[in-house]
C-alpha cells in the first residue's frame, strides 16, 4: 500500500507524492543539491542537519547503500525529495537500500515530485522552511506550524563528537588536532593518507586542550548552521593564529575568516552539488568542486584583514578560499576530500602538510 504524502511550502503550495523511508511529518529548511551521484554521502553528511534536500538528478537509489561510504555514523538530514526512487539497486557493493537506511533512521523520502519545478522555486525565492506530511493533513494546520517554526541554532552541538577520538595512520609524519563541527569521515581519511595522525576533539575544545596534544597543525572541519554562533571556536582560532599551521574546510573556512575580522552572510539558496567551478587565483586554473554551504564570506570585509583571497566561484564570484601565508593559515569553502565528487582539489592536503613542514623547520 502506497503512503500518500505531500510537501507543503510556506506560501501554501502543495506537491503530492509517495513516501519511502520512515513516513512521518517533518519540518526543516528546504534546499537543493545538483549532484548526479552521492546520495549516501549527502544523507550522512552532518552539514545537512535540519535540512530537507531536493535531489535534482531524476533517479535516486539505483546503486543502493554500502557499509563503507558513510560520511558519519548516522543519517543527518531531515528528509529527501526526488523525482523517482529506485528500490531495486544494481551494484555489487550494496548491502541495503536507501529506503532501508532511511527507515532505520526515521527519515522520510518523498518521491514523485516535479523536482525541476521545485528547484526553480528555491532558486528564485531562496531556501525556505517546508513540511513533509500525510496527503490528508490539514493545509491550515500545516501553514500554522510552518509559520511558528524556527530553525535551531545549535546544530553544531547536535552533530559534533561528544568525546575525543583518534584516527592513526601508518608511518605518521604529523600529529593534527581536528575540531569536529560535523566533520565528514573522508576528511579524516584524507588527513591520514597525507601522513597525519588525527586527534578529533569536540567543538568545545579549548586552546589549552588543543595544545596539550603538542600538535603539528590544527584542522577545522565542515559543519551545519550559522558560523557566527561558534563563539568558542572563533576565539580559539584568534589565539592560535600564527602559533600553529591551521587549515579549514567549509564551516572551518568561515570560522577562520570571522576570527580574522571578516564577516559572513546567508546566501539566497547556497551552493550544493558536485560540479561548481572555482578559479584558483594563485595558479589561474579552474577546479571543479564539491560544495555544500548556506553561508559565505562577505567580500568587502576581507579588505581590512591579513587574509588574501585565493579562490573564487566562477558562477557568482563568491569567495571560495583564503590564506595568510605568514601565519601558515588557509581555508576553502568547498570540499577537497570530495566524496562523492571530483578530485581536482586534493592538493590542498599537501598544502597543509607543507605548512606543517615549514613550521617545524622554522621553530
Amino acid at each position: 500500500m502506497e503512503n500518500k504524502f505531500k510537501l507543503v511550502l510556506k506560501d501554501g503550495r502543495q506537491l503530492y507524492g509517495t513516501c519511502f523511508g520512515y513516513p512521518k511529518k517533518t519540518i526543516a529548511e528546504l534546499v537543493f543539491n545538483t549532484s548526479m551521484v552521492g546520495y549516501q554521502e549527502i544523507a550522512t553528511d552532518p552539514s545537512y542537519k535540519d535540512q530537507i534536500v531536493v535531489m535534482t538528478y531524476p533517479i535516486i537509489g539505483s546503486y543502493g547503500i554500502n557499509e563503507e561510504d558513510n560520511e558519519s555514523k548516522a543519517v543527518r538530514l531531515s528528509g529527501i525529495i526526488c523525482k523517482e526512487y529506485n528500490d531495486m539497486p544494481s551494484n555489487y557493493r550494496f548491502t541495503k537500500t536507501l529506503n532501508e537506511l532511511l527507515e532505520e533512521s526515521n527519515v522520510p523520502l518523498l518521491q514523485g515530485i516535479d523536482t525541476r519545478y521545485l528547484t526553480r522555486i528555491i532558486r528564485d525565492e531562496g531556501s525556505q522552511i517546508a513540511m513533509i506530511c500525510e496527503a490528508t493533513y490539514s493545509l491550515e494546520k500545516a501553514l500554522e506550524e510552518l509559520n511558528n517554526y524556527e530553525l535551531p541554532t545549535n546544530q553544531v552541538e547536535m552533530v559534533s563528537t561528544k568525546k575525543k577520538w583518534i584516527s592513526r595512520t601508518k608511518n605518521p609524519k604529523f600529529n593534527v588536532v581536528a575540531i569536529d563541527f560535523g566533520t565528514k569521515l573522508n576528511i579524516i581519511r584524507c588527513l591520514n593518507k597525507s601522513g597525519c595522525n588525527v586527534i578529533v576533539l569536540p567543538h568545545t575544545a579549548t586552546v589549552e586542550e588543543i595544545l596539550s596534544y603538542n600538535p603539528d597543525g590544527l584542522f577545522l572541519s565542515n559543519g551545519p548552521g550559522n558560523p557566527e554562533v561558534n563563539i568558542n571556536a572563533i576565539d580559539v582560532v584568534k589565539k592560535l593564529k600564527g602559533k600553529l599551521p591551521i587549515m579549514g574546510i567549509c564551516l572551518g573556512h568561515q570560522i577562520i575568516c570571522l576570527a580574522s575580522g571578516a564577516k559572513t552572510y546567508k546566501m539566497k539558496f547556497g551552493h550544493r552539488g558536485g560540479n561548481h567551478p572555482v578559479k584558483n587565483l594563485l595558479t589561474d586554473k579552474i577546479e571543479i568542486t564539491s560544495q555544500n554551504h548556506s553561508y559565505a564570506v562577505l567580500e568587502e570585509s576581507i579588505k581590512n584583514t591579513s587574509l588574501e583571497v585565493t579562490h573564487i566561484n566562477i558562477l557568482d564570484n563568491t569567495i571560495e578560499g583564503v590564506r595568510d601565508d605568514k601565519a601558515k593559515l588557509f581555508s576553502v569553502q568547498y570540499h577537497p576530500e570530495s566524496a562523492a565528487g571530483p578530485e581536482d582539489s586534493k592538493y590542498l592536503f599537501e598544502t597543509f602538510t607543507k605548512y606543517m613542514n615549514d613550521f617545524k623547520k622554522g621553530q
